[in-house]
């Protein structure tokens, strides 16, 4: 379920105002594991004291406008981490405008403007090396004795670790942009997804190849360019599905297109919303000497998608010991 959204403090005092709640600050792009320790004791804790649990989140990301030229492809839409904070069982989310203008409060102006004020925060969650204020001048140190001052209280989350790294949206971005999908999974939690529409193709695929159905996508971080197994969820139906992420290059093609073969699926699909979600990387894009040798091998990407999943199935079934 969707949290409820306030997209300014005032909306947030008109709405809210008066409930009490327990908070977490920050981007959380990628809800990823450590994002969903701190959302649990968020739940958690608010669940146990009967306050609000309540996120405070950014919106467009502060790179953006702090330091545009580096600023990173974002892991999901702001849709997609709004329904993720709300699978996490945060109720409510204060979606704030970040400005120049709002970068330039300081630790003190944010904490009792934000968290005192709009939030009425009981509690704060965050993680270990949390930063915040005018050039992330505040620290974790800093936000316990403004929490002390102003009556909050400041929980503080560990980070999680995966292979002796600390799990953070950097991470999973490299895995994803490299193609690593498993690996970034991993670390999500759940496979990576990319939602849009379905578009129109060529037509090429369908004559000479498979019939697929191309994603118009909405996020910007996309796979590494290659042949995924996947899963393609379609008029609210999920179907297991091999996931080509290129340009064509046997058909010349220099726009980068995502199609996905679904398995067992013989509709004819022309528009609508579709969700790709990662599973596993097969192999590189390459170029092909005709379409009748890349069907060859688009043939075999198939049928080791279909292995995938039997042994993703088989592994399921497996009684626990």
């Amino acid at each position: 379920m969707m949290p409820r959204v306030c997209r300014s403090p005032d909306e947030w005092r008109r709405q809210a105002g008066g409930a009490g709640s327990v908070t977490a600050i920050g981007n959380f792009d990628g809800v990823h594991l450590g994002h969903q320790q701190i959302l649990a004791r968020v739940a958690a804790r608010a669940r146990e004291r009967g306050l609000l649990s309540a996120v405070a989140t950014f919106d467009p990301h502060p790179t953006r406008i702090l330091r545009p030229d580096s600023a990173p492809p974002l892991i999901m839409t702001l849709d997609q981490r709004l329904a993720c904070l709300g699978e996490a069982g945060i109720a409510a989310a204060l979606v704030i405008p970040f400005t120049a203008e709002f970068a330039r409060l300081s630790p003190e102006e944010f904490a009792a403007r934000i968290l005192a004020e709009t939030l009425e925060a009981e509690a704060v969650f965050v993680g270990e090396n949390f930063r915040f204020g005018h050039h992330q001048e505040g620290d974790v140190p800093a936000l316990e004795s403004l929490g002390e001052r102003l009556g909050f209280g400041v929980g503080i989350v560990p980070a999680v670790r995966l292979r002796g790294q600390v799990v953070s949206s950097t991470l999973v971005r490299r895995a994803i942009a490299s193609g690593r999908v498993t690996l970034g999974g991993r670390m999500l939690g759940r496979p990576f997804a990319l939602t849009g529409t379905i578009q129109p193709g060529t037509g090429q695929g369908r004559k000479l190849v498979v019939p697929t159905l191309n994603l118009a996508w909405e996020q910007e971080l996309v796979p590494a360019r290659g042949v995924y197994a996947t899963e393609a969820v379609v008029a609210g139906k999920s179907y297991r599905a091999a996931t080509n992420v290129g340009l064509r290059p046997t058909f010349d093609g220099h726009r980068l297109t995502i199609e996905s073969h679904l398995l067992g699926f013989s509709g004819e699909v022309k528009s609508g919303r579709m969700e790709v979600r990662f599973w596993r990387r097969l192999r590189d894009e390459r170029k092909f000497a005709s379409p009748a040798e890349l069907r060859r091998q688009v043939l075999s990407d198939i049928e080791r998608a279909r292995c995938f999943f039997a042994r993703m199935d088989r592994w399921r079934a497996k009684p626990e010991r």
